[in-house]
C-alpha cells in the first residue's frame, strides 16, 4: 500500500527525516513510536501529502501525490491531534458538510454516526462535546469516505481512559472488516500494543527498529521479569543463581529490584523457595512480560515520554 523510498526532509538546519525507506503492506495496521522530534509527524505530513520530501519518493497504492492528487485525496482518510469544528454547526451537520467533499448521500452521514457512537449527539452543537466526543467525530470524518488508508496522529493524546478504549473499540471493528490500513502515531505504548500489528520505532528521523512486538522483544529486549520487594536483605547474589538469569537491577540494594530470567514459569518458585529458605518475607511480587515501554528503554536508554 505504502512504498516509501530513500526519503530525507529538513528544516533548516533540522533534519527530521534521515534517508527513511519503507514497505506497509495492504490492510495491515502499524504504529510509528518515538519521541517528540522523531520524525514521526513529518512522516505522515508527507504521506498525507502536506509536505513534499527533499529527497527520495513515497508512493501509496502505486500512485505519488505530484501526479494523483485526486485519486489519493479520495482513498486518504485523517484525524489529527486536535481537530477544530464550526462550533454552531450540529454533529450531524458536520459530517454532512465533510461528507458533501466526496458528493457522498447524507445517508453515509447516519452509518458514521452509529459507526462512532455518537447519534444520541447528532443534534448537539460541536462546541458542547466532550473531548472524547470531539475526537470520535473526528475519527468519523476521518472514515466517511471508506479510505483504503487511514492516518491517525495521536488521536487519544490528553483522552480519559473511557474515552480512549471507546476510539479503540471503533478502530478493532474497522479493523476486523479487513479493507483498511493503518498508520498510528502514539505515545501511548499499550495503544500500539492493542491496535497493531507491526511497530516501526523512530529516532532522530530513522528507524531504530521495525517488526511484530514480539520480534523486537525478542532481539532487542528479551526475557520476562520478576519484581519483588522483601523485608529484610538477600544476598546479592541470590537473583542470579535462577534458573535462565540473564540481568539483575536493584531499585534499594539488597531488598527491593527486578530480575530478568528467561522463563518466570522456571525461575519463581527457585527465588520464592530461597526466600523462605533464608527465612525472609516477601512484601511485594510482580511477574510480567515485557512490553513495548521495555524494548524502547533497551533500544535508547530513555523512556518514551522523555
Amino acid at each position: 500500500m505504502i512504498e516509501i523510498d530513500q526519503v530525507t526532509k529538513s528544516f533548516k538546519d533540522h533534519v527530521a527525516v534521515n534517508n527513511l525507506t519503507l514497505r506497509i503492506p495492504e490492510n495491515e495496521y502499524v504504529a510509528l513510536l518515538g519521541p517528540n522530534g522523531a520524525g514521526k509527524t513529518t512522516l505522515v505530513e508527507m504521506i498525507e501529502g502536506l509536505q513534499a520530501p527533499d529527497r527520495g519518493t513515497i508512493r501509496i497504492d502505486g500512485k505519488t501525490w505530484t501526479t494523483h492528487q485526486r485519486t489519493l485525496r479520495k482513498i486518504i482518510g485523517l484525524s489529527l491531534q486536535e481537530t477544530r469544528f464550526v462550533d454552531k454547526l450540529t454533529v450531524l451537520e458536520t459530517l454532512d458538510l465533510f461528507g458533501s467533499f466526496f458528493a457522498l448521500p447524507r445517508s453515509r452521514s447516519m452509518q458514521v454516526l452509529q459507526m462512532i457512537n455518537l447519534e444520541e449527539k447528532k443534534s448537539s452543537y460541536t462546541v458542547n462535546l466532550s473531548g472524547g466526543q470531539r475526537q470520535k467525530l473526528a475519527l468519523g470524518i476521518a472514515l466517511l469516505n471508506e479510505p483504503r488508508l487511514l492516518l491517525l496522529d495521536e488521536p487519544t493524546t490528553g483522552l480519559d481512559p473511557n474515552a480512549r478504549r471507546e476510539i479503540w473499540d471503533i478502530l478493532t471493528g474497522l479493523k476486523q472488516k479487513g479493507e483498511t490500513t493503518l498508520i498510528l502515531t502514539t505515545h501511548y505504548m499499550e495503544e500500539a500494543q492493542y491496535l497493531c500489528d507491526r511497530v516501526v520505532v523512530l529516532d532522530q528521523g530513522k528507524i531504530l527498529a521495525d517488526g511484530t512486538l514480539g520480534e523486537l522483544l525478542n532481539t532487542f529486549s528479551a526475557g520476562e521479569l520478576i519484581e519483588f520487594q522483601t523485608l529484610r536483605r538477600v544476598p546479592e547474589t541470590l537473583p542470579e543463581g535462577l534458573p535462565g538469569f540473564m540481568e539483575l537491577h536493584w531499585t534499594v540494594p539488597g531488598t527491593s529490584g527486578t530480575v530478568t530470567v528467561q522463563s518466570i514459569t522456571d525461575a519463581l518458585p527457585v527465588l520464592l523457595s530461597e526466600l523462605s529458605r533464608h527465612g525472609n518475607e516477601v512484601l511485594s511480587l510482580q511477574c510480567r512480560k515485557k512490553t513495548l515501554e521495555d524494548l524502547f528503554v533497551a533500544m535508547t536508554g530513555r523512556r518514551l515520554n522523555e
